[in-house]
């Protein structure tokens, strides 16, 4: 194993402009399209498979596992990649072919149930997307810390939330327009998923691998020579053992430590969300059984599911473009905190709402949840880029990972017999629980330790 020495001061990273930034970013919005078609209908694909309520955490299970396996693998072998495409195009846009494979199968899984029960297809095709998502999403992150400088970081991971906002806002309210304003066939037998999320999938899949291209085609990475003169050290020529990985993790640094926690609780919320939305708006605001899966009000509820999560990446995404200002006027941690309470405040909120007719205060509830959502996508990893070494910038990104995903994989475990037990089915207290795991990550980010914070007091 060869030993990196630092021969220089590190060479500063040239700034970038708006579009270059973006079209780095481009392909993210296509990862967000599909991955909150998954968010928002997952939940309802497998009910209407003939999944319990409370056994939903248990398939959501799939997303964390895997994500917590695969992207710090992804993470270091592509800090040591480097072929015609580049360090780390070549795994986001194998990722996207597969998650689009999974996006047109899984909502198809009852045209296989001669092989196996669709539930079952379902959830596999769920942990395809989940895995390929993961293979995509990681490099993406690094590649935004390989290319900017420090001070670029927070408007570069803005730009990227950005994007992640419109994505997701397209793919949240596909299935309601499709269905309202075009017509498509929104009922099905039951067993069935209905023709306009399915038709929603196919379209959120072939959005997905052209924004990938784009960002593939219009972005030119750093090589290795350059990268290690932006790091002051010679080029490395070591090949360091997967197992490494387990290494780095114990060596993390003291900032990704302590952001661990902002992120279990965060997580554990968004994750509550993701999974019992569907089911909290079914029996409180619609105030359906939780046996009831294939009436009109059951996919009513479910399409509105899609609309107000299309709010909330709407208030993501412009938000997103104010918190550069915001950050250097109150700091990161400040603006994280704030953030966060406005999201906690959200959910909490829902259990005011619990009738058809008043459906729209759904979206203000939403607005607090989507400044919550712009601060998470983009303040840890402004605040953790700067505490990471730049030849481990991959696998650190994929290492941080383990933080959003162990909270899931906690909350797919109890959460599910919780609702069923403690909650009597009723998943309406799931959200209102989420909101208070939002408030503790509020208070818990005001004790991480910022290095390169922008004001002397943040």
């Amino acid at each position: 194993m060869s030993i990196q020495t630092r021969t220089n001061q590190p060479k500063s990273k040239p700034q970038l402009s708006f579009w270059e930034i973006w079209n780095m970013s481009f392909g993210f919005l296509g990862i967000q399209m599909g991955f909150a078609l998954q968010n928002a209908n997952a939940s309802r694909i497998l009910q209407t498979y003939g999944a319990d309520v409370h056994h939903l955490s248990w398939f959501w299970l799939v997303a964390p596992i895997t994500g917590m396996i695969v992207q710090p693998i992804i993470g270091h072998y592509s800090d040591r990649t480097w072929n015609r495409l580049g360090r780390r195009r070549p795994y986001f846009l194998t990722g996207a072919i597969l998650a689009a494979i999974g996006l047109i199968l899984m909502p198809n899984s009852s045209s296989f149930t001669a092989y196996m029960p669709a539930l079952w297809i379902g959830a596999g095709m769920l942990m395809i997307m989940d895995a390929s998502f993961n293979v995509a999403m990681e490099p993406f992150r690094a590649l935004v810390a390989d290319k900017l400088p420090s001070d670029q970081r927070t408007l570069g991971f803005s730009v990227q939330t950005m994007l992640i906002g419109i994505g997701a806002v397209i793919g949240s309210w596909l299935p309601y327009v499709l269905a309202n304003f075009f017509n498509v066939e929104s009922q099905a037998d039951p067993g069935v998923v209905p023709y306009n999320l399915i038709l929603s999938f196919v379209i959120g899949a072939a959005t997905l691998v052209g924004a990938i291209l784009w960002t593939v085609i219009r972005t030119r990475e750093y090589s290795p020579e350059e990268q290690a003169q932006y790091a002051g050290e010679e080029v490395s020529n070591e090949h360091e053992s997967i197992l490494a990985i387990f290494t780095d993790f114990a060596r993390m640094p003291r900032t990704m430590l302590q952001l661990g926690l902002v992120q279990f609780f965060s997580w554990f919320a968004l994750f509550s969300m993701w999974v019992f939305t569907t089911p909290a708006l079914a029996q409180h605001v619609w105030d359906l059984s939780k046996d009831d899966r294939s009436s009109a009000a059951f996919n009513e509820a479910g399409n509105y599911v899609g609309v107000i999560f299309g709010v909330y990446n709407l208030v993501s995404a412009a938000f997103a473009l104010l918190l550069p200002y915001i950050a250097h006027k109150l700091g990161r941690k400040r603006t994280h905190a704030a953030c966060l309470i406005a999201g906690g405040l959200g959910l909490m909120s829902i259990w005011l709402i619990n009738d058809p007719s008043m459906k729209w205060a759904l979206n203000l509830s939403m607005v607090g949840v989507g400044i919550a959502w712009a601060s998470i996508l983009a303040m840890p990893y402004a605040i953790l880029a700067g505490s990471i070494p730049l030849k481990k910038m991959g696998v650190y990104m994929g290492i941080f990972n383990f933080f959003i995903t162990f909270p899931q994989i906690v909350n797919g475990i109890f959460n599910g017999p919780i609702v069923h037990s403690l909650y009597n089915d009723k998943a309406i207290w799931a959200i209102v629980m989420a909101g208070v795991f939002m408030l503790l990550a509020a208070v818990s980010v005001l004790f991480v330790e910022d290095k390169d914070d922008v004001p002397s007091a943040g």
